[in-house]
């Protein structure tokens, strides 16, 4: 531009000259001129040259970098690579740094920039074995990783994740404001500005000649170091003075304190935690915080609904891999597996489905859920909360955090439910701030949603254990065997088993028995093998076995079964307040019935008889049930 702008000059001097303006160019033009005048127009043509030249350069070096083409190193080479590192990593950091940024380079333009026969899984398997050497991350949590981004956002995640995040403070309006907290750390040293226009509360520390933890401040309460991230699912909870609020996992009471907070100390909170030692802590930042509406709890948190529910809202940070916070905590680096994460989802679904039953859909100002982690996997954030609106009477709504990145409702193979986009996502590559999670439910009832089917038939199979358990005693016989046909129908299903130990099932069956009890055993036997009809081993085989059976069949004979249950349990306590008010001799007389083996007619029998038939269909095998010595109570 300078250039440009002093052979403009130039032009426009010289047309005046011609014209004859100001008469003749040359000596008088420079005559007028200072010295550092002229030295200082010499410096910048220089400058301007030397410009064009760089644009020049660096032009005809992108275009051969383009035409260029990246070695992607075979299996021999690596191997050669590996021999030659005696100690150490096989390539220098610098180079291994450079080999990534040059993967990164080809799959962004892979046709043009690939070798000849080589596939595009082989620069991904190369770029996540190259990540995880140079960041230092084991293999299969790099790879788990780098599923949740593309290749050139999952290399700016790895780097950020190795920054360290600024130092955050929340101020506690309880005892001051804002601006008089941050105008007395100012004078004490310390260099801080507003975190960002969605916080109120939030000061950012970018330098501090004093700790920060130990001002007379922070002892007095002013304010709480918490993360920028930690603070999003308490803005999206957003409790209200007078309600009631659970925190199941609130230790060391940074979000507890902050409901606090935004409550005015007004209403109840129930902190809640599993570790006794960490609820120390709570306890003692509350106190120093000034919260006096606030209940601190060491309990199992799936257990919390059972202890106390009907809460307005239910906050829960579920326990973590922390795959957002390794700017923290390095050593997750090297200690978090697929399978660990795995583990830890499946508590967090126990604890979502807690945290849900304790909160109640008639409260008139709430029942809100918030469920956050600071993870960036999805096992542990959409996976679960797909988890709870199948099983809850729940929707997600919005969480009211205008920052941060919408959910996935698909990643890999996974497909959520569509309303996942109103969760949020936070990055430290995007954001700034910790990797985190924030999802927001709101209950619609206190009815729990129905199971998917094939846990359908396996909650009937435990509640038909349940009905056909064992009677008050504890004691019962094992069924002997009846005909043939059903001794082979339940060895095909049973998968051939142990002829001696069915032989020695049998004779302690006899020798328990007695002649009372295997006659009700083979009328039973004798109903389920009419029921079953009579069709050859071939024809069992053809039909996919006894697992498909007749499934809905079965399911309908279940549902039948449960209800004659029910029929039949409150047809008993009826009679049984009618036979108290009785007399003495009458009950005599409709007991005695009872105790006689009438067989036919009975509806104990024809209930029992039902129960065999579908435990022989779905479980198959010998089938074992348990005969009460005494006539079983409802």
């Amino acid at each position: 531009q300078i250039a440009a702008a002093s052979q403009n000059e130039m032009d426009l001097e010289a047309e005046n000259t011609k014209n004859g303006l100001f008469g003749s160019a040359g000596d008088d033009e420079q005559d007028e001129l200072l010295p550092f005048e002229r030295e200082a127009r010499e410096i910048d043509a220089r400058e301007a040259q030397e410009a064009e030249e760089a644009d020049a350069e660096l032009r005809r070096a992108t275009v051969e970098a383009d035409q260029a083409h990246f070695h992607l190193p075979t299996s021999a080479e690596l191997e050669e690579e590996s021999r030659n590192a005696e100690d150490g990593p096989a390539l220098p950091p610098k180079e291994l740094r450079q080999r990534i940024d040059d993967i990164v380079n080809v799959l962004a333009d892979f046709r043009a920039r690939a070798e000849a026969g080589r596939s595009r899984s082989e620069y991904v398997e190369q770029l996540q074995r190259d990540i995880a050497e140079y960041f230092g991350y084991l293999p299969e949590l790099c790879e788990l990783l780098m599923s949740q981004f593309s290749v050139a956002e999952a290399v700016e995640f790895f780097e950020a994740s190795d920054r360290p995040r600024p130092m955050v403070i929340r101020c506690n309006t309880l005892k001051t404001r804002r601006k008089e907290l941050a105008r007395t750390l100012i004078k004490r040293g310390v260099v801080l500005e507003p975190l960002a226009s969605w916080s109120k509360v939030g000061l950012k520390i970018t330098e501090s000649s004093v700790p920060i933890g130990a001002t007379p401040e922070y002892l007095g309460g002013h304010y709480m170091l918490q993360s920028a991230a930690s603070m999003c699912p308490v803005m999206a909870l957003a409790p209200q003075p007078g309600e009631r609020i659970v925190d199941m996992s609130s230790a060391p009471g940074g979000k507890a304190s902050y409901c606090a907070q935004l409550m005015q100390n007004d209403g109840v909170i129930f902190a809640n935690d599993l570790s006794a030692a960490r609820q120390k802590a709570t306890a003692a930042n509350l106190q120093r915080l000034g919260v006096r509406n606030a209940i601190v709890a060491v309990n199992d948190g799936r257990k919390v609904p059972s202890i106390m529910a009907g809460f307005d809202r239910a906050l829960l940070d579920a326990p973590c891999s922390g795959t957002g916070v390794i700017s923290r905590d390095q050593t997750v680096k090297l200690s978090r597996t697929r399978k660990d994460i795995q583990r830890t989802a499946h508590l967090q679904k126990e604890l979502l489905l807690a945290a849900i039953d304790a909160v109640s859909a008639k409260s008139k100002t709430g029942g809100i859920i918030v469920y956050s982690t600071c993870s960036v996997t999805v096992f542990e954030n959409e996976a679960v909360v797909n988890y709870a609106l199948e099983r809850r009477d729940v929707k997600l709504v919005d969480t009211g955090l205008d920052h941060g990145k919408p959910g996935f409702t698909r990643n890999g193979k996974h497909r959520f439910h569509p309303s996942v986009t109103l969760t949020r996502r936070f990055y430290p590559h995007v954001h700034n701030m910790d990797g985190f999670f924030v999802a927001k439910f709101k209950k619609l009832s206190n009815e729990k949603a129905k199971l998917p089917p094939a846990e359908n038939e396996q909650q009937d199979v435990e509640e038909e254990e349940m009905v056909d358990g064992d009677d008050e005693d504890g004691e019962g016989e094992a069924l002997p065997e009846g005909d043939e046909e059903v001794e082979a129908v339940e060895d095909e299903q049973a998968g051939g088993g142990d002829d001696e130990e069915d032989a020695h099932r049998d004779d302690k069956a006899v020798h328990n028995g007695n002649g009372h009890g295997v006659d009700r055993v083979s009328s039973r036997r004798k109903a389920v093998t009419s029921n079953k009809g009579k069709k050859s081993k071939a024809d069992r085989k053809a039909g996919g076995g006894n697992a498909d059976v007749a499934p809905r069949k079965l399911r309908k004979r279940r549902r039948e079964a449960k209800a004659e249950t029910t029929a039949l349990q409150a047809e008993r306590s009826d009679s049984r307040d009618k036979s108290k008010h009785a007399k003495p001799e009458t009950r005599k007389a409709k007991q005695a019935p009872e105790s006689q083996d009438s067989g036919k007619g009975d509806p104990k029998a024809s209930l029992i008889r039902q129960i065999i038939e579908l435990r022989a269909m779905k479980k198959g095998g010998n089938l074992i049930c348990r005969v009460s010595k005494k006539p079983r109570k409802a």
